[in-house]
């Protein structure tokens, strides 16, 4: 997954800090080493976040987090992510709380549309006649049939 640095403005800050209030966290049983300590704390972190439930974003925005984030999503729109990494459930939270935003902010990047090149007149000509050169080549390997 690709990181991308965001502006630090106040705009940006503030649905990262609003957003945490519409994350719902659920915890289990994390499998893995830990010994007897796994088997008695719940440190795997689910997350889940309701799209179509969110006033942070914009109908247009909703609609390209739904597109962009198809994978993660149920039928329902809900986001759900988790983690295991850790054998603490409150890093566990950092790290599934700060994927869950990495997501959320690539999904809104506006890609730039692609401009195409045009070709100039003088490269189409210098690539015909290359090729035209090649095949020359090639017609010189060819058997000469004579028939008397």
């Amino acid at each position: 997954m690709k990181t991308y640095q965001s502006d630090l403005n106040l705009e940006t800050m503030s649905w990262k800090i609003e957003i945490l209030d519409e994350f719902a966290f659920t915890f289990a049983r994390s499998s893995g080493s830990g010994g007897q300590h796994v088997n008695k704390v719940e440190t795997k972190v689910y997350l889940s976040f309701d799209l179509k439930a969110s006033k942070l974003f914009s109908n247009e925005q909703a609609q390209m987090l739904v597109s962009r984030l198809q994978k993660y999503l149920t039928k329902d729109c809900q986001l759900k992510l988790s983690t295991q990494r850790s054998r603490s459930q409150l890093k566990n939270r950092e790290l599934v709380t700060a994927k869950a935003i990495a997501l959320i902010e690539a999904a809104l990047i506006v890609q730039k549309k692609r401009k195409p090149l045009k070709i100039s007149k003088e490269k189409k000509e210098k690539r015909l006649l290359s090729k035209k050169r090649i095949a020359e080549k090639k017609s010189f390997r060819k058997k000469l049939n004579f028939t008397f």
